[in-house]
């Protein structure tokens, strides 16, 4: 959907990013802004900075920054439109749906009014099955003896389903609540009129989205029952095609330790989690889809596969690999790490320590080596049959790639060990000249130009000061009400982008009002001013101290001061252009008279500027 831009500012300037990331970050006033420790990399002392008056972050240490949406969405792992609505709802605003009905609008309410209803069902049972695992000593000492502490079995949320048919009626005080069988709690026999659990005697993983909300479980079974791993069904609030179990409480390590690591089952994440691998994560007993490739992507540029090394290990590789493939961009990378049959991802650490895992998982299979090994699989190469076997199962796998390095130099592989020349592959699989696909393009040209008509040339002095008044607008746009109708006209009238911007300020204070840098940089994006503006407001980050700089304690006395010096700049290569005037030209004399009463005007304390 397409929310408008003005929607967009004004969400940024009601929103409170330091409310926002203090929810996920403790922050502590240091100055002018607030400072923690960053969320995107491991560090001990404190380089993540949150400006107040800016509404925007920033980390020194890695260099992550960026407004309220943009923490939920490096954070949180949402798309824009998931983080937009997210904070809309905080801040009680409706974002605006284009070309959809009232009808509509009312069904995606009662929607969300029922997916909020059944995380509360979902999350209070996730609570009893806390105090259960409390009160069972059985259920405790399998997680002992699995080697997971209590520490990391609260991170999780770990619990314990008793054995009991009707546990939850203790719980919820309407066993026959329509809710609890929607959210797969309970099932319903219609043959025999009953109800009962969905889990006994299992231990209870809540399942949790990228918001931290219980969407689902997983249990497994203490003892040798079957199914060993039992999950939630399909809800509303739940799909196996589209969650990944521990996203959530990996989230953070995923930036410290630079890859998600992606594994076959619960206790896997759990166990890692506890041998010092956080950064791991499982699907929901179903294949990798591209709906999870796609998540784990906005978390991480780097994905490594674990499978066990036999062949539904292979084969579960394969359906990964088809997964990753449309977003396997030059940027990225994917890696599947087979695991020798008789280990799985903990009892190996166990055994050779986790330093040799760690090498293990870097000595991981690349995509592009894995794609052609299944391309090449049950093809003898020594043949024009097995190599023609290869190049047919090779191209559904090579169309899926994004455009890019990546996609042309697997193509020349796939070439060169077809013994088929490049051109004549993309012939033969009729894409030659056709489509993106095959189509290689070169970069598209940028079009370039001041937007700005005939105005005052800008020299480096004068643009030095001009871009300081620029900063301190930015910065604080309540400023630009205090410059008079004066000032105005002189900023607007600068040459080059810099009078372009301060003309974008102006039309920008009329329409909105003032606001913190978070909506004006979304205001500037696409412009020819933008990377004026972003450099103009980096400036403050460059500083070692993290805090927002001051030229003087008193920033409008600063903004007085240098539009005063700019406006006598102004005047003196006026004065000076005057002065070239001949002689005997009658206006020179009133020419400097006139420039000169302007001077007197600029540097009088008791009057501002004149025109």
């Amino acid at each position: 959907m397409a929310i408008p831009q003005s929607f967009i500012q004004e969400l940024l300037a009601r929103a409170d990013v330091v409310e926002i990331v203090g929810r996920y970050v403790q922050l502590k006033k240091g100055g002018a802004n607030f400072m923690g420790l960053c969320p995107f990399h491991g560090e001990k002392s404190p380089s993540f900075s949150v400006s107040p008056s800016k509404q925007f972050y920033h980390c020194f240490g890695c260099g992550k920054n960026g407004n309220a949406i943009g923490f939920l969405m490096e954070h949180a792992g949402m798309n824009f439109v998931e983080a937009v609505k997210d904070l809309a709802q905080q801040y009680g605003m409706q974002v605006p749906e284009e070309d959809v009905s009232p009808q509509d609008r009312a069904r995606a309410a009662q929607q969300r009014e029922r997916h909020a209803t059944l995380t509360e069902v979902l999350e209070k049972a996730g609570a009893a099955y806390r105090k259960h695992l409390k009160a069972s000593p059985r259920a405790v000492d399998y997680l002992k003896g699995r080697g997971v502490s209590g520490e990391i079995a609260r991170q999780f949320g770990l619990g314990y389903a008793p054995e009991g048919w009707r546990s939850l009626a203790s719980v919820f005080a309407a066993y026959d609540d329509p809710l609890l069988v929607e959210s797969g709690l309970v099932i319903v026999n219609e043959d025999e009129d009953k109800r009962y659990d969905r889990f006994r005697d299992r231990i209870m993983f809540p399942i949790r989205n990228v918001k931290g909300e219980c969407i689902g479980f997983g249990g497994r079974v203490l003892g040798d029952g079957t199914p060993k791993y039992l999950n939630s069904p399909e809800t509303p609030v739940f799909s196996k095609g589209r969650e990944l179990y521990g996203l959530f409480e990996a989230r953070n390590a995923l930036h410290e330790q630079g890859y998600v690591l992606v594994t076959e089952g619960y206790m896997d994440v759990v166990a890692l989690a506890q041998l010092g691998f956080p950064n791991a994560v499982a699907t929901l007993g179903t294949a990798c889809t591209p709906d999870h490739v796609q998540k784990l992507f906005r978390f991480t540029d780097s994905v490594v596969f674990s499978f066990d090394g036999d062949e539904a290990g292979r084969r579960a590789a394969r359906k990964a690999l088809d997964g990753a493939l449309p977003y396997a961009s030059d940027v990225r990378t994917v890696k599947f790490l087979f695991l020798p049959s008789e280990h799985d991802p903990d009892s190996y650490i166990r055994e050779f320590g986790r330093d040799a895992f760690a090498r293990f998982v870097q000595q991981a299979v690349p995509l592009s080596i894995f794609l052609m090994e299944a391309a090449a699989e049950n093809c003898d190469l020594s043949t024009a049959e097995g190599r023609s076997k290869m190049v047919s199962t090779a191209r559904p796998m090579w169309t899926q790639l994004p455009e890019g390095a990546l996609k042309r130099q697997l193509l020349n592989e796939i070439a060169q060990r077809s013994s088929i020349g490049t051109h004549e592959l993309m012939g033969l699989w009729g894409l030659g000249g056709q489509g993106s696909a095959g189509k290689w393009k070169g970069p598209s040209k940028i079009k370039t130009g001041s937007q700005a008509g005939r105005r005052k040339a800008v020299k480096p002095k004068m643009l030095a000061l001009a871009e300081h008044i620029a900063r301190l607008a930015l910065r604080n746009s309540a400023a630009w009400d205090s410059l008079t109708a004066h000032d105005h006209e002189l900023l607007c009238s600068l040459e080059g982008p810099v009078g372009d911007l301060f003309s974008w300020l102006e039309t920008s204070f009329h329409e909105h009002g003032a606001q913190p840098w978070a909506a004006l940089a979304i205001g500037v994006e696409g412009s020819s001013f933008a990377s004026l503006a972003v450099g103009l407001m980096e400036y403050d980050n460059l500083q070692p101290s993290g805090r927002v700089v001051q030229d003087t304690e008193d920033p409008e006395q600063d903004l007085r001061s240098t539009m005063k010096r700019l406006h006598l700049g102004v005047l003196e290569e006026e004065i000076s252009a005057a002065h070239q005037l001949p002689m005997s030209d009658p206006a020179r004399v009133e020419r400097l008279k006139e420039l000169s009463r302007r001077q007197q005007a600029v540097l009088s304390p008791k009057s501002g500027p004149v025109a």
